[in-house]
């Protein structure tokens, strides 16, 4: 493992028991600017909540992938073929991930994100089909 690798994999470990708590909160209120992705442990089965900030899209949403595609909660949804995405006080279910080109994923976002999103170097975006059929609202 290089320096960078060790550096980003304690940036991940760090985020994951400080920050990611307060926006799972956050994210289960109606007007947060985080999602949840609610996924299952490819390996151990066990159920994941990870916080995300997602763009729009006509039939879903537009997820970036700060660490790349080899993200565990990316890889598990994959896996899963599908993810349920909280965002908004309310249930959507993916049934579909792919991943989509740069400009086009970076304009699902506001334009203040997307110029974070362009000076930060984001190149790994995924657009995610919800099922509108399945859509449910979440009891708080």
């Amino acid at each position: 493992m290089n320096l960078n690798q060790f550096l980003h994999k304690g940036v991940r470990t760090l985020l994951k028991h400080t920050l990611n708590p307060l926006t799972r909160r956050l994210a289960r209120t109606p007007y947060s600017p985080f999602a949840l992705i609610q996924h299952r442990g490819r390996r151990s089965g066990k159920q994941y909540e990870t916080p995300v900030i997602l763009g729009t899209a006509a039939d879903g949403f537009v997820a970036e992938l700060t660490y790349g595609p080899e993200v565990d909660w990316y890889k598990n949804v994959i896996a899963a073929g599908g993810c349920t995405v909280i965002w908004h006080g309310k249930n959507y279910v993916v049934n579909k991930v792919e991943p989509m080109d740069t400009d086009i994923g970076r304009s699902a976002f506001p334009l203040p994100a997307q110029l974070i999103l362009r000076l930060a170097n984001r190149r790994h975006f995924v657009k995610m089909t919800a099922d509108r059929s399945a859509i449910e609202v979440s009891t708080p």
